[in-house]
């Protein structure tokens, strides 16, 4: 089985993964980090020097890729799951496991507030009430994508290891 974290940036994505992989002795892929290590560049200089458009197909290819791995947690960056035909080609394959990690626009926007310069989308947001915003939009036009998982695992208040133990007793 290949588990797939999806959710909005922040979410907890790539440290829940990484833990659960651990405790079921899966390997761990970071979409982000597969798609930074083929392109040799960050996400970030994606988007600078080529753009949105250019990283959302290369994304697919390595979706496409990653998912043939068996026995493998896998963290999907927050928009990978909404664009083209990416969360039917998961949905299809007959081996993974959606898991939404859901938070809130409030927590959400509390973590992102520290991290926004690392974070292309939201770097040029300059109050917390325009982050705040921005959130609430995008899980408005996201969550339709994301509420289609097998698993739904609401992560406010609760710590890396209480969400992967949730996740547990969901899946066995």
């Amino acid at each position: 089985m290949t588990l797939i974290l999806v959710g909005y940036m922040g979410s907890g994505k790539s440290s829940v993964g990484k833990r659960m992989a651990e405790l079921i002795n899966y390997d761990f892929i970071d979409l982000d980090d597969y798609i930074e290590e083929k392109a040799e560049m960050s996400i970030k200089e994606i988007f600078k020097t080529r753009n949105e458009i250019f990283f959302r197909k290369l994304e697919h290819t390595s979706l496409k890729e990653v998912i043939e791995v068996n026995n493998a947690v896998i963290a999907l960056g927050g928009g990978t799951p909404c664009y083209g035909i990416n969360l039917s080609l998961i949905k299809n394959h007959p081996n993974c496991k959606i898991i939404y990690l859901k938070g809130s626009i409030k927590s959400l926007t509390t973590r992102l507030s520290s991290e926004k310069e690392n974070r292309p989308l939201i770097a040029h947001l300059q109050t917390e009430g325009a982050l705040l915003e921005f959130i609430g939009k995008h899980l408005f036009e996201r969550a339709p994508f994301y509420e289609q998982s097998d698993i739904i695992i609401k992560t406010d208040n609760l710590s890396v290891d209480e969400v992967v133990a949730s996740i547990v007793l969901e899946l066995f």
